[in-house]
């Protein structure tokens, strides 16, 4: 069964992102005419996870580039437009560091080509357009050679033939081009067999894990559970989990890790129940220039998410409220490693 299409996209231009605000109940695609639509589709979370907040950014952009409406008359006014585009897009999230790095790299090619003379506009622009159109190719190969390395490397340290993994928030098909990142090693170890049961969290307050990783574990046939946020040591104890999987939206230089909120207290638990703890991204999460986990920017979402159910309020009126979107997990508690496209790493050994 093909895995679930979050991102929908060809080359005359036209780009769809499933909404996931209307997921489970239902599969509704929305489509995405300009940077500011998708700066909002990411601010209000219809699209997220890292690598699709970034691929998204980067096809709307090209999208406008590819309008018959959008002229330029020289290089510089083309370069000047890609930038202000990508600088709008790196302020929709910013915990996570793939639409920064992707920023940076347009704006990167955009210099240099403003700069050859051998280079007219119109080559410029189709450039910059290839090269933005690329990132959805190069993320599907990056999901599967992370899915790939990482059931190895877990069927190699744990030496059993049937799993019991646990996740947390949404690492699918939903959060990337395709196949995904820390589920994406859930699916590379189903396709192979090896996959007794996988447990997922609801992820509070926005509920990621019940909506979307559920879905998609159905959606797969793959066998699961799912449990609430405060169920995950009992569940550690009852079920013998074998590994804790989950993603990332930035890596420090030093390995500290961050994801969505509650991400740091399943590390905590794993290593207390001695289990292996797993953290998969693409290379892109990788901030060398953040030195610690402390220097990465935390979000903070609207109280709203906390305090209501849809429209319904379920918090007493007038309490205060604190609602990160992320936390960070330093890296001593990766015990498995940081899983990428290029291999499995220990935490405190990242290299560029």
């Amino acid at each position: 069964m093909a895995t679930l299409q979050a991102i929908k996209y060809d080359d005359t231009g036209k780009l769809e992102i499933l909404d996931q605000l209307q997921l489970p109940e239902s599969c509704t695609y929305i489509s995405i005419e300009n940077v500011e639509d998708a700066w909002q589709a990411i601010r209000q979370m219809k699209v997220r996870g890292a690598p699709a907040i970034a691929i998204v950014g980067c096809l709307s952009l090209a999208v406008e580039l590819k309008k018959p409406s959008v002229a330029f008359q020289s290089k510089g006014e083309l370069h000047t437009f890609v930038k202000q585009r990508m600088d709008h897009l790196v302020t929709s999230r910013p915990t996570a560091v793939n639409m920064q790095l992707a920023a940076e790299a347009c704006t990167k090619l955009s210099t240099r080509l403003t700069a050859e003379d051998s280079t007219d506009l119109e080559a410029a622009r189709r450039a910059i357009t290839k090269h933005l159109e690329a990132t959805l190719a190069n993320d599907v190969a990056d999901n599967h050679a992370i899915g790939d390395h990482g059931a190895r490397d877990i069927l190699q340290k744990r030496n059993k033939d049937k799993l019991r993994i646990m996740t947390h928030c949404n690492t699918g098909s939903l959060a990337t081009a395709g196949y995904g990142t820390a589920l994406g090693i859930v699916r590379s170890l189903h396709k192979s067999g090896n996959v007794d049961r996988v447990y997922c969290t609801e992820t509070r307050p926005y509920n990621q894990g019940s909506r979307l990783t559920a879905f998609e574990l159905v959606y797969e046939k793959i066998p699961s559970t799912l449990i609430c946020d405060n169920m995950a040591a009992a569940a550690m104890k009852q079920f013998g989990i074998d590994a804790v999987v989950v993603g990332a939206d930035r890596v420090a230089a030093n390995g500290d890790t961050a994801n969505k909120i509650g991400t740091y207290q399943l590390a905590v638990l794993a290593k207390s129940h001695q289990i292996l703890f797993y953290v998969a991204a693409p290379f892109s999460s990788i901030d060398f220039d953040i030195a610690n986990g402390a220097a990465i920017p935390i979000e903070e979402r609207p109280h709203g998410e906390m305090t209501h159910t849809g429209s319904v309020r379920t918090a007493a009126a007038g309490i205060d409220c604190w609602n990160p979107g992320f936390d960070v997990t330093p890296a001593e508690l990766i015990t498995g490693g940081i899983v990428t496209e290029r291999g499995v790493f220990p935490a405190h050994q990242l290299v560029r």
